[in-house]
Parts: structure tokens; C-alpha cells; sequence
């Protein structure tokens, strides 16, 4: 999208030029109206209704939107949504802290929240960037102990933080907030203990500044296996309980106090699972076996042999004692999860509806999560299996290019005849190269011998063509052919072939054969039309016809050893002063008579030049 962005801004006018003023457009602009446009996109199909649910005031909207975003990631499984938190409030506005592991959206998230604040609360709003950086795990975490900072960094944190200052008419939401503050400061009870408060919630849990426990509830007491609050109090909560919501959100008290407003999903770790966190649980005979197994972030083993215990709930902060309290109830969808996870209906809220869901057997939210975390998984298996397709396919195609020029290859891939790949060319150069000096042998180990030197010496020129533009057409015994000007013409094809078999002579030269084996090449090039194209269905190759094949056979087979033999029409076609060509004379080639042929070679070099190649 950035790049979408970056090309609109070059070839089209400001979209939000609506008067004329001859905006200079750029790709930050597009961004933001991209970001427009996509709520209005999506308020066309009526998913504006839940945000306009999300609270009376736009700043409502904002407190609320990762709880939105916490919904629809069922919806959507693909979705990778940011987080966000106001840490600054006004009546002029407010200080919006945005997350997110996407670069290069802060524009377009600009757009959004304009385009929110207009149609759906009816608010001019005016947002500018206060500081954007890349945050890193050791950045946010450094003011943490080393099991904390461990702990932050398995969450995987963003890579993007934007800090946005948003300038709007934000007094009705302040007057409001602050008439229940004055009736909060009106009402004085007398102080209660904290036990009372972890009564009511049993899994409950108090929190100090530095993320230490300070109390507990007596059911979550016993799940950890601790007759008393004592055995767990000063302990890091990350010993003990693992952050699953929000996600990708470090555990630290500037977050607890900036998230009040977002439920809260805290995993127990229990028994011996607490001091070995990576530990996997282990499986069951009622668990699917074509399911593969879950991350350690997402297996919970949901309704699937033993699993561990899922709070949902609020953290709550009471400033009078200035502590934070995870208000909470355990999420179970029916009796055998109730007994699998070692609780009773005795453990859970009275004042709450868990009771009544379990024993009602109604599908909880914690159903769901587990059917989106293993279609997460599955997702991800999909993405790894058309990733493993995709690289046996590149080498399918390389297996098939090496064997058909590409052109030609793709058209066959595309279903088309293979009369289709034939054409004609007026005028191309042909070139055959005999390998001479490998009798034939009575040994297997002799035959071994001679099989290794053929394939030192094609490897070797496969090695040279593409660099001359030249396609090898096939070996036939120990005869080399390759073609320049088809599949894909040039108009240097003589030039290009004739340099390749002087590479050809010079190489051979240089190699080291088995059992002193010596080994000489002949060559022979000639040029002219020929139709080129695959025949056949079965182990298709890719063919030249024609007179010109013949005749290039021919030169070949009337060269010598070691020299490169070229007929008058290929010698017209090579630049002049390029190379060393001397006459032959007439010379009787069987099927065409008589004809003047040439002998080529590499033409002298300066010592400079000289110096030059050998660099």
C-alpha cells in the first residue's frame, strides 16, 4: 500500500484538493485518504454499527477500541491489529499511543480516525505526530528484572510505537467524567479489608508496582498448589500467570494503568508447570490426531485432554493503597472442562453466571477461542505448505528451463499445442562441436572413465552458453549442438556463437581428464533460415529444420581437430577487424559440392589488452 501510495502522489493531484489550491500531492497524503476511504468502505456494509456501540464520545471510542478489536479478531483471523491507549486526556483532546508490527501506517491510521470522528461522532478532529520511533524488546523492558524482561520478550513485542496528539471539542466527555468523580468524592465508606475483595473473587489477584504479587485468592491459591498467601507473595506475576490478552503488550504497571478500560486474558501456570513455563502439556487419547500441535503461546488444549485455567476480567487500579487488582472468573464451557481443569461449581463466582453457563452447558467464548487458535494453526500450516509448493515449483521450473528455452516452456505450461511453439527464422547461427580422442573401452571402469570426461567436458560448456546468449539444443553421442537467434533472436547470433566456440577451444585445454585421456574438439558454424519448435508429446525437445542444421553438420564433420571451421555466409556476418579468419579454399561438402569455408580464430591481442582479459 505504500508503494501504491508513492506512485499515486507521481501521476495524480491531491485527493483532498477539493478547492483548487493545487496541493503538491505526496505519498503521505494518499495514505490518509486511503485510511478515509476505507471506513467509508466499510460503513457502506454496515460495520460502522459497532463502533458507534463502543461509547457516547469519540474519546469513548478510543478508551474502547482494543475490546472492539478483541471481538473481531474472530471474525477476521488474518486481521493483525494494533493497540492503543490514550495516556494523556484533556478537554482539548487527548495523547494517543499507537502499536503496531505494520511499518508505514501511520498515515493511514491518521485518515482512519478522521474519517471516524466526522461520520460516525460528528467531530472536526486535528491529529499531529508527537514522536514515532521502532521500539525494541530491550528499550521497553530495561527498567524490568531478568525473568520479567524474558517474559516480555516471548510476547513478542511491536516494532512500531506513534505517539499522536488529537485536537477536538472533548469537554462533554471531561464534564461527564468529572460529575462521577465528584459523586465517587462525595460517597465515603469506611475502609474494608482486601481479603473481603478477594472473597468475592476468588481467583482474584493483587499487584504491586514492580508486577509482584502481593495477595491472592484462595482458589487461585490452590490451583498453584500454595496452602497460604505467603509462599507466593514478592513472586514476579509472569512466574505465575501468563498474558494471552491483550497481545504483544509488555507486562508493565505504565500498561496496566493505560489499559484499565481492556479485558484482561491471564493463562495460570499451575504446580510444576510454573517453574517450567516452555514445558508442553502433554496429549491425550481424546485429542485429534490430524490436528498438529498448537505454539506454546496458543495451546490451551480448549475442550481437547488436560488443560490450564483462563481468567478474563479487569485490571483494576485503587489508588488509595495504589495497587492494581485483577479482578476475574475462570472461563469454562461445561462439566467436563470444569473437571479436567481440577475445579468445582463450589470455586466459581456466585454472583456471576458461570455457574449457570456450565451447568446449562452453553458454548463460552473460550469454544470459540479455541476453534480461532486452531484454524490459526491450521492457517499457518496451509502458509508453510504453499511455501513448500512454491519452492519445489521453482525448482520444477528450473528442471523444465534447463531442458526448453523458457519462452517456449511457458507456452507449453500454458496448455498450448506444441505446433504452436514452431516458428520460422529467416537467418540464425548453428553450431555442432565433436569431442574427439574417447575409444571405446572393455572395462567398466574404462567406460566409467570415459562417461566422467563427457560430462567434465558438456558441464563445462553449459557453463559458457548463457553467457554468449546461446541455448544448448541437445548432445547427441559426443557431438555438442547449440543455436544463437532462436528461441529469442539477436542480431549478433553469429558473433555470439562464433565467440562461444572460442571459448570452447580455449577451455579444453585447461581441463584435467582421468587416466591421461587426451581429449581435442572440432567445430563447425553456419548460418542461415531454419523452423525451430518442440514435436512430440513425450520427453519434448526442443528442434531445429532445416538445410542449415545439415550444413553446419557438415562443417563440423570436414573440420580438424582443435580449429573452428565457418562456411563464406557466417564469415560475411562477423564484424570486421574482430577476428583472425583465414580462407581454406574450396572445400567438397557432401549434399553441396564444392564451397569456400574459413578457418577462425582469436585475433591478437595488444599486451594491454592482453593484461586486460586475463584480469
Amino acid at each position: 500500500m505504500p508503494e501504491l501510495a508513492a506512485a499515486a502522489a507521481q501521476l495524480l493531484t491531491d485527493p483532498t484538493d477539493g478547492r483548487g489550491a493545487n496541493v503538491e500531492p505526496t505519498a503521505e497524503g494518499f495514505m490518509r485518504y486511503f485510511g478515509r476511504c476505507f471506513v467509508r468502505f466499510f460503513s457502506n456494509l454496515g460495520y460502522d454499527a459497532p463502533i458507534r456501540a463502543t461509547g457516547r464520545y469519540f474519546c469513548e471510542f478510543l478508551k474502547n477500541v482494543d475490546n472492539l478489536h478483541l471481538q473481531m479478531r474472530f471474525a477476521y483471523p488474518k486481521m493483525k491489529s494494533p493497540s492503543m491507549y490514550m495516556s494523556h486526556v484533556d478537554r482539548h483532546g487527548c495523547v494517543l499511543v499507537y502499536r503496531s508490527t505494520r511499518r508505514g501506517f501511520t498515515q493511514y491510521f491518521m485518515g482512519q480516525l478522521d474519517q471516524i470522528a466526522e461520520e460516525v461522532y460528528d467531530t472536526n478532529l486535528r491529529i499531529r505526530v508527537l514522536q514515532s520511533e521502532n521500539t525494541t524488546t530491550a528499550a521497553v523492558s530495561s527498567h524490568l528484572s531478568a525473568a520479567a524482561t524474558a517474559a516480555a520478550a516471548a510476547a513478542g513485542l511491536q516494532n512500531v510505537l506513534v505517539k499522536y496528539r488529537l485536537d477536538f471539542d472533548n469537554s462533554a466527555y471531561m464534564d461527564q467524567h468529572a460529575a462521577v468523580h465528584t459523586f465517587d468524592r462525595s460517597l465515603q465508606l469506611p475502609s474494608i479489608p482486601i481479603g473481603l475483595l478477594l472473597r468475592l473473587f476468588p481467583f482474584g489477584v493483587v499487584i504491586d508496582q514492580d508486577i509482584r504479587i502481593m495477595d491472592a485468592g484462595e482458589k487461585l491459591l490452590s490451583v498453584w498448589g500454595a496452602s497460604t498467601a505467603d509462599e507466593v507473595r514478592g513472586h514476579l506475576l509472569v512466574q505465575h500467570l501468563v498474558l494471552r490478552r491483550p497481545r504483544d503488550i509488555p507486562f508493565t504497571w505504565t500498561n496496566l494503568m493505560y489499559l484499565a478500560s481492556v479485558t484482561f486474558e491471564l493463562e495460570v501456570l499451575r504446580g510444576t508447570h510454573a517453574t517450567m513455563p516452555e514445558k508442553k502439556l502433554s496429549s491425550t487419547k481424546g485429542e485429534k490426531k490430524s490436528v498438529s500441535p498448537l505454539p506454546a503461546t496458543l495451546d490451551r488444549r480448549g475442550s481437547y485432554g488436560s488443560r490450564s485455567i483462563l481468567l478474563k476480567g479487569q485490571m483494576r487500579h485503587f489508588k488509595e493503597i495504589d495497587v492494581v487488582v485483577f479482578l476475574c472468573s475462570p472461563v469454562v464451557n461445561n462439566l467436563d472442562e470444569l473437571q479436567a481443569m481440577s475445579l468445582f461449581m463450589n470455586d466459581l463466582n456466585l454472583h456471576g453466571l458461570s455457574r449457570e453457563l456450565v451447568l446449562a452447558g452453553w458454548q463460552h467464548c473460550s469454544r470459540l477461542e479455541l476453534m480461532f487458535e486452531r484454524a490459526e494453526q491450521w492457517s499457518q500450516d496451509l502458509e508453510d505448505n504453499y511455501e513448500q509448493l512454491d519452492k519445489w515449483k521453482r525448482k520444477g521450473d528450473s528442471l523444465l528451463y534447463s531442458m526448453l528455452p523458457r519462452s517456449v516452456a511457458d507456452q507449453l505450461q500454458n496448455e498450448q499445442s506444441t505446433m504452436n511453439t514452431c516458428k520460422a527464422f529467416n537467418l540464425i547461427s548453428v553450431m555442432f562441436c565433436e569431442v574427439e580422442g574417447l575409444r571405446p573401452q572393455a572395462t567398466i571402469k574404462g567406460v566409467m572413465d570415459v562417461v566422467e570426461c563427457m560430462n567434465t567436458v558438456f558441464s563445462c560448456f553449459d557453463s559458457l552458453t548463457d553467457r554468449f546468449n546461446v541455448y544448448k539444443v541437445e548432445t547427441v553421442n559426443q557431438v555438442y549442438m547449440a543455436v544463437s537467434g532462436a528461441p529469442e533472436y539477436t542480431r549478433e547470433h553469429a558473433r555470439n556463437v562464433t565467440d562461444l566456440s572460442l571459448e570452447f577451444a580455449e577451455n579444453i585445454r585447461d581441463l584435467q581428464f582421468p587416466c591421461n585421456i587426451q581429449i581435442q574438439i572440432k567445430i563447425g558454424i553456419h548460418s542461415g533460415p531454419v523452423v525451430a519448435g518442440v514435436v512430440g508429446m513425450k520427453v519434448p525437445r526442443y528442434c531445429l529444420f532445416g538445410d542449415t542444421v545439415n550444413t553446419a553438420s557438415r562443417m563440423q564433420t570436414t573440420s580438424q581437430p582443435g580449429k573452428i571451421h565457418i562456411s563464406i555466409k557466417t564469415k560475411r556476418l562477423l564484424p570486421q577487424n574482430m577476428y583472425k579468419l583465414t580462407s581454406r579454399g574450396l572445400v567438397t561438402v557432401k549434399g553441396k559440392g564444392k564451397m569456400e569455408t574459413f578457418w577462425v580464430e582469436r585475433k591478437p591481442r595488444s599486451p594491454q589488452a592482453e593484461k586486460r582479459h586475463s584480469v
